[in-house]
């Protein structure tokens, strides 16, 4: 029964590998959304509400695993030395789910400082453009109240 249980932890971290390296990829069309010369937010806001679902599904997986382990885990200090092929596998995939985690965490990080770059740019341009018009509207206006000032050496005479 507990090799039954060892077989699905297993499977339950190749699944969560595979979602989290579906998140990286997520992860980097997001990284080029920002590196390109014309952000589409859209496409954006897609990538995000994907990569939701993606957590859904990891965070499912994650309580799973638990569950799984707390069943296992009791027999599993017992008898060690007959589960030691399945439990060294069992080690190597945390190990690797562990290291995709920190990579994730180091794109979003990455991410979100391009992101916030990115606002940070757009508001300044906004702030500027704002001067701009001011500064237009203001010589309009000067313009308007300045009598037009007829010529003054013209013959008027035809």
């Amino acid at each position: 029964m507990t090799g039954n249980y060892l077989a699905l932890l297993e499977e339950s971290l190749r699944k969560k590998l595979q979602v989290m390296a579906e998140i990286q990829d997520y992860n980097l069309r997001q990284q080029r959304i920002f590196q390109s010369n014309e952000v589409n937010l859209d496409k954006f806001d897609e990538y995000v509400d994907e990569k939701g679902k993606l957590i859904d599904r990891l965070t499912a997986l994650d309580n799973g695993f638990e569950k799984l382990y707390a069943n296992v885990a009791e027999e599993l200090s017992g008898n060690r030395e007959q589960y030691a092929a399945q439990i060294k596998i069992l080690q190597g995939l945390v190990t690797k789910v562990t290291e995709q985690s920190v990579a994730i965490q180091a794109q979003e990080t990455r991410n979100k400082k391009m992101m916030e770059d990115f606002f940070r740019k757009e508001r300044d341009g906004i702030r500027m453009g704002r001067k701009t018009s001011k500064a237009a509207i203001g010589y309009y206006k000067t313009m308007s109240k300045s009598a037009v000032v007829a010529p003054q050496f013209m013959d008027s005479k035809k």
